[in-house]
């Protein structure tokens, strides 16, 4: 499976890294705005609420792996204490809040660092062990459908998972029938579970979310 370093992503995202035998980030492709690449949605009072990770705006071209944060803005608290007020009463926030609080107190240059950061606290929270591989580190070319056949041939993949967004939309069927690569279709059914703060079900929150108030991953199998 392939995709762009979020920030705390949410489920789906760490669903299909599960299902994966391995995971390319795609960090040399241009930075986003108004992306999953430096926000997340969590809940407070019963709503969905962003949090943003602010970066420093050089080049409409840079490169996610090139992306600096700008720390001249109090970020890192905001959003710890932001977390800590929503989720210190929900049953297992405790269990990461140390971590969580270590992550927010370093200071962090490059969105890519901190993004692994927060990915490996999650990985470990829902046991996913699945390799994870930089496509800056692959030296496949091109864009698009091209550049994701490139990135299977370069891991020698047989298959990839395509997730439910955009990407299926440009991908060459027949390019990737003809390589012997087969694209499998991302079945990913949105958990509803018990979320503090009244009112409806908010979907597509950060996987924080789910982790605080239910658990472990013996409350949500994502490799399943």
């Amino acid at each position: 499976a392939i995709h762009q370093p979020h920030y705390l992503p949410w489920l789906g995202y760490l669903h299909r890294m599960a299902r994966a035998d391995v995971f390319i980030l795609l960090d040399h492709v241009q930075f986003e705005r108004g992306n999953y690449q430096n926000r997340t949605a969590v809940r407070v009072n019963g709503a969905a609420h962003w949090l943003t990770v602010p970066v420093l705006q050089r080049s409409q071209k840079e490169r996610i792996l090139d992306k600096q944060i700008d720390n001249s803005q109090e970020w890192a608290s905001l959003h710890y204490e932001t977390l800590r007020r929503a989720y210190t009463a929900a049953g297992w926030f405790s269990a990461y809040a140390s971590e969580l609080r270590n992550i927010y107190a370093r200071r962090w240059e490059r969105l890519v660092d901190l993004n692994d950061a927060t990915l490996a606290l999650l990985r470990d929270a829902y046991g996913i062990s699945t390799p994870l591989v930089r496509s800056s580190q692959l030296g496949a070319r091109g864009a698009k459908s091209e550049l994701v056949l490139n990135l299977c041939r370069a891991v020698g993949a047989s298959a990839v998972i395509v997730g439910m967004g955009g990407s299926r939309a440009y991908l060459d069927r027949a390019a990737f029938a003809a390589a012997g690569i087969a694209l499998e279709l991302q079945q990913f059914d949105h958990p509803v579970y018990p979320q503090r703060g009244g009112g409806p079900f908010t979907p597509g929150l950060s996987a924080l979310d789910h982790l605080f108030n239910c658990g472990r991953r013996e409350e949500y199998p994502l490799a399943a």
